[in-house]
C-alpha cells in the first residue's frame, strides 16, 4: 500500500477588467494596484526565494484573461508607478509622523517604506511585465498556469446559448495563447461554476481539465468511488478536480482558519481612514472618498474585539506565528494522506486546496509568508508530494467517468450569489444582446468590410464585458453597487449604439476607435466566434 498522496494548492488570481484612460485616476482601478502591490508581486518574490532555497514546489495558478489584459496595459502600467510612488510618500511621511505617536508604529511605518521601495525595484526590474515573471515560473516547472473564461462569464446561465460558452471558452484560451505562447491546459471555470453540458465545450477548446467544488463532485453521477481525493474524468474526456473540505476549513474558516489568529494584521484599520483628511487627501482618491492605502498598524486582537480597540500589529511576531500554522497546516496534510492511503488502498490521494489568490497577501497579510514556509515545511514530509493536475494524472492507473453535479463555491453551492432579486434585472439584458451579438455575427460571418469587422468586434467586446459575473456579485454582496450597476448599463449602452450604427449601414470609425480605446481588452478578437454554422 502506498504511503504517500499528491497536494494541489490551486490559486484563482482574477479582477474584473476596469480601465478608464480617459481619467487620470479612479478608484476602482485601485484594486488592480493593491493587488498586484500585496498579492502579486510577493507571490513572485515568494517564488524567488523557495528557488533560490532549492526548495521543491508546485503552484497551480489561474490568471484570468482580464487580469492579463490588464496586467500588460501600458496606462495602467504607469498609473501603478504613480500609485506606488504616492504610496512610498506616504511611508516616508509616516515615518515622520510616527515618530512623535508610538514605537511599535513607527517600526512598521519603516517596514511599509522599505517593503514598498522592494515592490518598486522588483517591478521596474521587470519593466512592469509581471506577467511575463508568471511565465517563467512556468517554463521552469514551479507553476501550472492555466486558464480561465473570457471575462470571468457565469457559464450556467448561458448554456441555452452555446455561441456565448463557447466564446468565452475560447477568447479564453485564445487570450491566454496570446500572452504565454502556448495553449493551456486546464481552466478555472469562473466561480468554480459548473453545469452539465459545459465539458463538451471545454474538450472542444481542447482543455484537459478543470475544478468542481466539493458537492460538485459528491453528487456526481455516480458516486465518485474515493470521493474528492482522486481525479475523475467526465464522458467528453476532460478531468475533473475537487476542493477538499478540511483544507478549506483549515486555511479559511471564520471560526478555525489561520487568517483569523489575534496576531495577524487587522484589514480593517487603515490609515486612509484615520488621519486627518488635510494629511492624507494627496493619498486617496481625488474625490475625497476615503479608501484603504496598505498602511495599516494594527492586529486582529481578538475575535470579539472592537475596531477601535485594536493592539498594535508587529510583523516579527507575526512571521512566528505563519511559520507555526505552515508547519501546523503541512503536518495535517501528512495525517490525512495517511488516512486516506488506509482507505484507498495502492491509490495515491490527491488533496485540492483551491483558493482566490488575492486572499493570500491582500485580505490575509501574512499569506504568501505561508505559502512559503509551507513549502519549506512539505519538503521535510516525504508522504505529502506537491503536483500540478498534470502531474496527478500521469500517474494514474486507472480513472473513474463521473458527470459532475451543478455546482459553484458560492454562498450556499449553487447560483443564488449570481441570480437573485438584486441582480436579476440584468440577465434579461444579457440574453438579449446575446441573441442579437449571434444574429448579426451569422449574418456578418462572411463579410470582408473593415468597416463592419471593426464594429462587430468590439459589439462582441462590450458583450463580454456585460457578462463579467463580478457585476452581478457585486450587486449581491453591495459593496460598490453602483459602479457594477453603471457598467453594466455602459457596455449594454455601447452595444446599443453600436448595434444601431450596422444596421443603418452607418458605422462611425472614430466612435468605434473611441470605444476601442475605453475598453481596450482583446485585442486579436474575430466576432465570428458568436456565429451559428
Amino acid at each position: 500500500m502506498k504511503k504517500n498522496g499528491f497536494f494541489t494548492l490551486m490559486l484563482h488570481a482574477h479582477l474584473p477588467f476596469i480601465n478608464h484612460p480617459d481619467f487620470k485616476q479612479y478608484m476602482e482601478e485601485r484594486w488592480l494596484f493593491e493587488a498586484i502591490t500585496e498579492t502579486y508581486i510577493p507571490f513572485l518574490m515568494v517564488f524567488k526565494n523557495l528557488e533560490s532555497k532549492k526548495i521543491f514546489f508546485r503552484i497551480t495558478m489561474s490568471i484570468t484573461p482580464p487580469l492579463m489584459e490588464m496586467l500588460v496595459n501600458k496606462d495602467l502600467q504607469e498609473k501603478y508607478l504613480n500609485y506606488l510612488d504616492s504610496s512610498i510618500a506616504l511611508a516616508k511621511k509616516e515615518i515622520e509622523k510616527t515618530k512623535d505617536e508610538n514605537e511599535k508604529k513607527l517600526k512598521m511605518a519603516k517596514y511599509y517604506y522599505e517593503k514598498l521601495n522592494e515592490i518598486k525595484k522588483f517591478y521596474l526590474k521587470c519593466n512592469g511585465n509581471i506577467l511575463s515573471e508568471f511565465a517563467s515560473f512556468q517554463e521552469k516547472g514551479y507553476l501550472e498556469i492555466i486558464t480561465c473564461n473570457a471575462t470571468h462569464g457565469f457559464l450556467p446561465l448561458m448554456l441555452r446559448y452555446p455561441e456565448a460558452v463557447k466564446a468565452q471558452i475560447e477568447i479564453g484560451v485564445q487570450t491566454y495563447e496570446n500572452y504565454m505562447g502556448k495553449k493551456p491546459r486546464g481552466t478555472w471555470l469562473a466561480e468554480c461554476a459548473y453545469v452539465p453540458g459545459v465539458d463538451k465545450y471545454l474538450s472542444e477548446a481542447g482543455l484537459k481539465f478543470f475544478f468542481v467544488d466539493t458537492h460538485g463532485l459528491i453528487y456526481g453521477d455516480p458516486t465518485p468511488k474515493y470521493g474528492v481525493y482522486e481525479p475523475v474524468i467526465t464522458p467528453e474526456g476532460v478531468f475533473v478536480l475537487a476542493r477538499d473540505p478540511e483544507s478549506s476549513q483549515q486555511v479559511w474558516s471564520a471560526e478555525v482558519g489561520y487568517p483569523g489568529d489575534p496576531a495577524y494584521r487587522e484589514f480593517y484599520k487603515d490609515v486612509g481612514f484615520e488621519r486627518d483628511n488635510e494629511y492624507i487627501s494627496p493619498y486617496i482618491d481625488p474625490s475625497g472618498i476615503r479608501c484603504n492605502t496598505g498602511i495599516k498598524y494594527y492586529r486582529i486582537t481578538g475575535k470579539n474585539v472592537s475596531i477601535d480597540d485594536k493592539d498594535y500589529y508587529d510583523i516579527d511576531k507575526a512571521k512566528e506565528v505563519v511559520k507555526i500554522h505552515a508547519k501546523d497546516f503541512a503536518h495535517k496534510k501528512k495525517e490525512q494522506i495517511l488516512r486516506l492511503s488506509k482507505e484507498m488502498g495502492d491509490v495515491s490521494p490527491n488533496i485540492v486546496a483551491p483558493f482566490d489568490a488575492e486572499l493570500y497577501g491582500h485580505w490575509w497579510y501574512e499569506g504568501p509568508m505561508f505559502i512559503e514556509a509551507l513549502f519549506e515545511e512539505l519538503a521535510s514530509i516525504p508522504e505529502v508530494i506537491p503536483a500540478t493536475p498534470p502531474e496527478v494524472f500521469e500517474q494514474m492507473d486507472a480513472v473513474q467517468v463521473v458527470v459532475p453535479n451543478s455546482s459553484t463555491w458560492g454562498a450556499n453551492g449553487y447560483n443564488e450569489v449570481w441570480l437573485n432579486g438584486k441582480n436579476d434585472w440584468i440577465y434579461r439584458h444579457l440574453d438579449e444582446m446575446t441573441e442579437r451579438m449571434i444574429r448579426l455575427a451569422t449574418i456578418h460571418k462572411n463579410t470582408s468590410d473593415p468597416n463592419i469587422e471593426a464594429a462587430l468586434n468590439q459589439m462582441a467586446r462590450e458583450l463580454l464585458l456585460a457578462q463579467s459575473s463580478d457585476w452581478a456579485f457585486i450587486i449581491t454582496t453591495g459593496t460598490t453597487v453602483e459602479y457594477a450597476e453603471n457598467r453594466t448599463k455602459f457596455f449594454l449602452n455601447n452595444f446599443m449604439n453600436i448595434e444601431k450604427e450596422v444596421n443603418d449601414d452607418n458605422i462611425d470609425k472614430k466612435y468605434i476607435e473611441k470605444l476601442n480605446w475605453l475598453d481596450a481588452i482583446f485585442p486579436k478578437i474575430d466576432f465570428r466566434v458568436f456565429a451559428k454554422h
